[in-house]
């Protein structure tokens, strides 16, 4: 079908309207006491999860992101000489975090080529998630057998509410969590929940959508929105921003912070298919007052030739980019290493770039 677009809004009229639309961005405050405020639907999240988990070749398939993020957490595993007797993966999802760890060869540029999978640093790693059907998706599935690293145990753990933390402090040896916080109404009273999990001297590893992810989607819905119905509501969740991210992590007590953005770009033949995957990610829109129901069939369309004529390749398909943000925290140890004194150092750092 081809669709002809209204003369009032052509492709240089929608970069015009853009530079004033702006991207959603989430800002935050550290609370005390109790969630004040909630911007996701809890429910709503928890029962797109399940209705994903449903189909399962679907989800299967749509998986390529999250357990692409999960390998790439892990892989920073590598630089870390160090046993982890008890590790915390928090909002598992269908246990990619364990899916990576028990990869064999993850680092196929080492000496020998072949290195033993990432799990063998690991005896016990606890697979917490809200979603019951998520959880255990995959539960029977060959990518999560332990057999080739038999020391490894693989533990599910449900949680009844995915912002609460039911362990005692300083259970942890370290914490893991890919492709989840970007659901969390309280990011920093979880933040705070985690450091308090952890050993003392034990690490964060983390990964998170953030900052402009998905924005060709989002400006593509909006004009498309304010073309057909004169108006938009949020059809693409508010994120959090780089900036935002390494500040909670040293007001939550993390130290030795590292924070980290990539993005990877997945082209898709159309908008239709990037949605589609999107709901079987579970990754559908679930802020709380957006418009119930499903988008109109004119405004799809008319966002499909936005997207195309504003973001599109050549060879017809439209890229989509997933910005993650990573993050690396320690729990403070007074044994821990610490930066010396301001104005303490001997060499001089424009002597040695000059040499």
């Amino acid at each position: 079908m081809r669709l002809n677009l209204a003369p009032v809004c052509r492709p240089q009229q929608w970069k015009r309207l853009l530079m004033g639309s702006g991207t959603a961005r989430r800002s935050y405050a550290l609370q005390s006491g109790s969630l004040n405020f909630e911007v996701f639907n809890r429910r709503a999240k928890w029962l797109q999860k399940e209705r994903a988990a449903a189909h399962v070749r679907e989800g299967r398939q749509a998986d390529y992101l999250k357990d692409e993020v999960a390998m790439r957490v892990c892989e920073r595993l590598l630089d870390v000489k160090r046993e982890f007797p008890l590790v915390l993966d928090l909002g598992a999802n269908t246990c990619n975090i364990a899916r990576a760890l028990l990869r064999p060869d993850p680092d196929p540029e080492s000496e020998p080529p072949v290195t033993d999978p990432l799990a063998t640093k690991i005896t016990e790693l606890v697979a917490a998630e809200s979603s019951h059907s998520l959880l255990h998706r995959d539960a029977d599935h060959p990518s999560l057998s332990t057999a080739h690293v038999p020391n490894f145990k693989l533990t599910r753990h449900v949680l009844e509410h995915d912002e609460l933390l039911p362990f005692s402090p300083d259970t942890f040896d370290m914490v893991l969590s890919s492709m989840s916080m970007h659901w969390v109404n309280d990011l920093p009273g979880v933040l705070s929940q985690i450091n308090s999990v952890l050993k003392p001297d034990c690490p964060f590893i983390g990964a998170m959508l953030g900052g402009d992810t998905l924005y060709e989607l989002r400006t593509s819905l909006q004009l498309a929105e304010q073309e057909r119905k004169g108006g938009i509501s949020p059809h693409v969740s508010p994120l959090a921003d780089v900036r935002d991210v390494g500040g909670l992590l040293q007001r939550t007590g993390f130290k030795m912070l590292t924070v980290d953005v990539e993005d990877i770009v997945v082209d898709y033949p159309d908008m239709f298919a990037l949605m589609q995957d999107l709901q079987a990610m579970g990754e559908g829109n679930a802020v709380l007052g957006r418009e119930m129901g499903p988008i109109g069939r004119d405004v799809l369309l008319a966002g499909d030739a936005i997207y195309r004529a504003l973001h599109g390749n050549e060879d017809g398909s439209i890229p989509a980019t997933f910005r993650i943000i990573h993050m690396i925290g320690w729990k403070e140890s007074p044994n821990q290493a610490k930066p010396l004194r301001r104005g303490s150092g001997k060499a001089s750092l424009k002597d040695l770039l000059e040499q």
